[in-house]
C-alpha cells in the first residue's frame, strides 16, 4: 500500500558549488519536524550533499550553468523521500557510474564514491538518467520510531 504524503517542499537553485551547503541545510531543516536523531540528520545531510555535488560537478560539468531541483516528501511512518534532479548532460551507463571508485571526471580528481555514499546513508536509492536530458536521484530514508 502506498504511503500518504504528510508534508512536502520543493525548491531549486543555480548549479553553483557554493549552493551545496544551502541545499543540505534546507533539507535538514525541513526534516527537523520529524525530530530525527543526530545520526539520522547527519546521514540526510551527507546524502543530499553527495547528490547535489554530483548534479553540479557531473550533470553540469561544474560550469555554474543550469539549476538543481530538490523535492522532499515526508510520508507516513516517518519516511522521507528526497529527490535531487538536474537537466544536465545525463549518464550514459548508470550501472557503471554507480560502481565504487568509477569516476566520469576526466581529470581524475574525483573519487567516484558519490553513489556509494548515498546508498550507505539511505535505505533506498534510485537513479534515472537520460543522456542530454539530465539525472534524477531518489533517496528514501526511514527514520527510527520515537
Amino acid at each position: 500500500m502506498k504511503k500518504k504524503i504528510v508534508n512536502e517542499t520543493e525548491f531549486s537553485f543555480p548549479a553553483k558549488s557554493v549552493n551545496e551547503s544551502f541545499a543540505r541545510y534546507a533539507v535538514s531543516s525541513f526534516c527537523a519536524q520529524l525530530d530525527p536523531t543526530i545520526e539520522e540528520l547527519s546521514d540526510i545531510r551527507t546524502a543530499v550533499s553527495e547528490a547535489v555535488t554530483n548534479a553540479i560537478v557531473h550533470g553540469y560539468r561544474d560550469t555554474g550553468e543550469g539549476r538543481v531541483y530538490i523535492k522532499v516528501r515526508i510520508l507516513e511512518e516517518r519516511t522521507l523521500v528526497i529527490i535531487v534532479k538536474d537537466t544536465g548532460c545525463g549518464i550514459a551507463d548508470i550501472t557503471l557510474a554507480m560502481t565504487p571508485l568509477y569516476t566520469g571526471d576526466p581529470s581524475g580528481e574525483r573519487g567516484g564514491m558519490g553513489f556509494s555514499i548515498m546508498e550507505s546513508f539511505t535505505d533506498d536509492l534510485k537513479v534515472r538518467s537520460s543522456v542530454g536530458h539530465g539525472t534524477t536521484v531518489t533517496m528514501i530514508k526511514r527514520l527510527s520510531k520515537l
